[in-house]
């Protein structure tokens, strides 16, 4: 981890919870285009995948040259069909599950997102 990604998680941390997720549902992420409109599934032995990339390069190491399309991770979280799980940069030294559900809202009895 460079020293810039430890101050860029470190300032996003200290963040309000509200302002991380509005970033996050903006955040963009890239996919292999499949022939047919939709998402190419990946399956796995913990259920079926759609291997989404922060970055066109990540996508090219994990397909290579191919079609593509970009999304933000809010309208990825809209698109997938249910139980369908979003896997981010699947051959990244970070990989991990797209948790679509924490991105809903969640209203505190104060009515913000934040819980307060």
């Amino acid at each position: 981890m460079s020293l810039r990604d430890l101050i860029r998680d470190e300032m996003a941390a200290s963040r309000p919870r509200s302002e991380r997720l509005a970033a996050l549902r903006s955040a963009r992420l890239y996919s292999q285009r499949p022939d047919e409109p939709g998402f190419l599934v990946s399956d796995t032995e913990h259920g079926p995948v759609v291997p989404v990339f922060t970055s066109l390069d990540r996508l090219a190491l994990f397909a290579g040259p191919c079609g593509w399309a970009s999304t933000t991770v809010e309208d990825l979280a809209e698109l997938l069909p249910e139980g369908m799980r979003a896997l981010v940069d699947p051959l990244g030294p970070r990989a991990f599950v797209l948790d679509t559900g924490a991105l809903q809202p969640t209203y505190g009895q104060g009515g913000h997102d934040d819980g307060t």
